[in-house]
């Protein structure tokens, strides 16, 4: 019989890649999300019987047990960019892995993210650190899974940019210097479905980036040569951003919350001795070579501008 993997937010953005990964593989999929309404759009991917979705939520511990159930392997994408950063990436994750001993199952595999770590002055990046080390306490030979920005037809990274830039003739730019090293969502989650789904990852910890590294300011510039727009890009002096994420960050909507601009004080890029995407046999994809496919929506005519892609 094939295998059933447990997924805990497979319902999300990075969770409906990772979960067509493992329907492909033709591993059974149990997708545990707060809400089941939110994995329809993954039942057409499956066959007869080889997925299903069950509520569940991390912070419930007494919701996880029926989800674990017989799993052999569990995989935890579950994290949020603001508020409770301990009660999800700590307490949360600490329970999913107790719960994925406990039902015997053989592989636990962890999303954290690059920089995590239980000293930063961030608390997301603290929180993640955290939330790593509880898992190795529960579940040693957990697989931790570090990826930088992700990027794909519906992220919120550059999608958001080219979106401000298809309506706004000025666009500032906070942190222009600091690095990213974006990852394409679904070499991501071959990734994570690997590492669940095959030997020899086990224990380990990979950090996951794109082929390319680049700057705040330089990523802002391409996207708006992919979407044929050319906004005035300010870069922002560190000490009015710094006073705007401060003062301002609290507010519904608000462009930087505090946390965030304490996250862009280092580079979000791949370790120098990290294993990474070639342990899996992956050939990570450029952002140039997938994103104009779908950013071309934000040019003025769409699919009939000059240069659109086919």
């Amino acid at each position: 019989m094939k295998k059933l993997v447990t997924v805990f937010g497979g319902g999300g953005f990075l969770g409906r890649y990772v979960v067509q990964e493992l329907l492909r593989t033709g591993a059974r999929v149990r997708v545990a999300e707060r809400n089941p309404l939110d994995t329809v759009h993954l039942k057409p991917l499956a066959g007869l019987g080889q997925a299903q979705a069950v509520p569940a939520d991390i912070t419930k511990p007494a919701t996880i047990a029926y989800a674990v159930r017989d799993a052999d392997a569990v995989i935890n994408l579950v994290g949020i960019l603001k508020g409770r950063f301990e009660t999800v990436h700590v307490d949360g994750a600490s329970a999913v892995a107790e719960a994925a001993a406990r039902a015997g199952a053989t592989r636990l595999v962890h999303l954290s993210a690059i920089g995590a770590d239980a000293g930063a002055a961030s608390a997301y990046a603290a929180s993640k650190g955290r939330g790593e080390a509880a898992v190795r306490a529960a579940f040693p030979r957990a697989t931790i899974i570090r990826p930088s920005i992700l990027f794909g037809a519906e992220d919120q990274f550059v999608n958001r940019f080219a979106c401000m830039m298809s309506v706004a003739p000025v666009m500032p730019v906070v942190r222009p210097d600091v690095r990213f090293q974006p990852a394409w969502v679904v070499d991501v989650a071959r990734a994570i479905a690997a590492a669940a789904l095959t030997e020899g990852h086990e224990g380990k910890v990979f950090e996951l980036g794109g082929p390319q590294q680049i700057s705040m300011i330089e990523l802002h510039r391409w996207v708006g040569q992919a979407i044929g727009r050319t906004p005035s890009l300010i870069a922002l002096p560190d000490p009015i951003a710094a006073g705007l994420a401060r003062f301002g960050g609290w507010l519904p909507g608000a462009p930087i919350t505090q946390d965030q601009w304490l996250m862009l004080q280092r580079d979000n890029v791949v370790s120098p001795d990290a294993e990474g995407f070639a342990t899996f046999g992956i050939d990570p994809v450029p952002l140039a070579a997938v994103a104009p496919q779908w950013l071309v929506r934000y040019r003025r005519q769409g699919r009939f501008s000059l240069n659109a892609p086919a």
